[in-house]
């Protein structure tokens, strides 16, 4: 079968031919739908040789849909030709926190070098796909592939950092977005659609920051040294109850710092470097800020149970699997406008 594959380090990713996978006991091979382009493939793809966690070669993709054409033995739960979403951060599934469903906060994933599609094990930019454990299968009940693909990390970790900030967003509230890309503009809907707070949106770009307009940020500020002040403007200097930072590079971090208000909560979604420090006076009084990674396995099902609604609908431009390295540089050069997705087999 064909493959993206991250072959060498510093190099660019290439489309190469790779023996097809067989499922064994207790594993699921999907044939692949449609798979996602992220930036976090590109964090992956410029670490050092030095401090490179994976094996090499590694086949790219953390998100990824499509519909299953072999059991191995005992694997139950699902049947050939179900259509189904992957949950991307496999865990070993009996720990305290697999137990609750929150396999991407697993506690032993590093023992037992568990590692998720695409970050670790091979991933969906390719034409089949092997996956652990059909729990790591969701139905998708009808969505359109191409649609539902970026919503398995796009929309599902939004959603996660989201959901733990809807108590600060009563209406009168607001919400900043810092990055509009692929996170950041399924972050806007998921906001209209979960919470009456007023969304401002963040970016350096009019072209992003139009995509922001269109789903429904109520305001868009440019990202530069005078945003914060425009952004406590519109807060009557209170600053936000919530912000969200989806670049977490060091420039975003400090805008996130500044525009939040008294007992707001910060979430740092982007793997961008930058860090915040948290101490008395350093911050608003009671500002909470946390790192989220992904979500759960049942936040996924809320997150494609929205789209179903109608709620949430991720924006998506998309590329052949010969056409996959092409996706990665526009990505890198902050082209694509939303979400690049794959299809492997046209």
């Amino acid at each position: 079968m064909k493959a993206l594959q991250y072959r060498t380090i510093g190099a660019a990713p290439e489309v190469v031919t790779v023996p097809d996978p067989e499922p064994g006991p207790g594993q699921v091979l999907l044939k692949v739908t449609a798979a996602g382009v992220c930036h976090s493939d590109i964090a992956v793809m410029s670490w050092p040789a030095d401090s490179f966690p994976y094996p090499l070669p590694l086949t790219l993709g953390h998100e990824g849909v499509g519909t299953v054409v072999a059991l191995g033995a005992g694997a139950t739960g699902v049947r050939e030709g179900d259509a189904v979403a992957v949950y991307g951060p496999w865990g070993c599934g009996r720990c305290a926190k697999c137990a609750e469903g929150k396999e991407n906060y697993c506690l032993r994933a590093d023992e037992l070098g568990i590692r998720p599609p695409g970050l670790g094990a091979p991933g969906a930019i390719a034409e089949y796909l092997l996956v652990d454990d059909p729990r790591h299968l969701v139905p998708l009940d009808g969505l359109d592939p191409v649609a539902a693909v970026p919503l398995n990390d796009a929309g599902l970790t939004p959603y996660h950092a989201i959901k733990r900030a809807l108590p600060k967003l009563v209406p009168g509230s607001t919400a900043v977005v810092i990055g509009t890309g692929g996170l950041g503009h399924t972050a806007i809907q998921l906001l209209r659609a979960l919470s009456p707070a007023r969304v401002v949106a963040l970016d350096v770009s009019e072209d992003k920051l139009r995509l922001a307009r269109e789903v429904g940020a109520h305001e868009t500020v440019l990202s530069d040294d005078a945003a914060p002040a425009v952004v406590r403007g519109l807060t009557g200097g209170l600053g936000a109850q919530a912000v969200f930072d989806f670049v977490g590079a060091a420039p975003t971090v400090a805008v996130a710092a500044a525009v939040a208000g008294v007992e707001a909560e910060v979430s740092l979604v982007g793997i961008g470097g930058g860090t915040l420090p948290v101490g008395f006076g350093v911050l608003p009084f009671e500002v909470s800020v946390s790192a989220p990674y992904w979500g759960t396995r049942g936040e996924l099902q809320e997150v494609l149970a929205l789209a179903r609604a109608g709620a949430v609908s991720v924006h998506t431009e998309t590329f052949s699997l010969d056409e996959a390295p092409r996706a990665y540089e526009r990505l890198h050069a902050g082209t694509v406008n939303g979400r690049a997705v794959i299809l492997p087999h046209g």
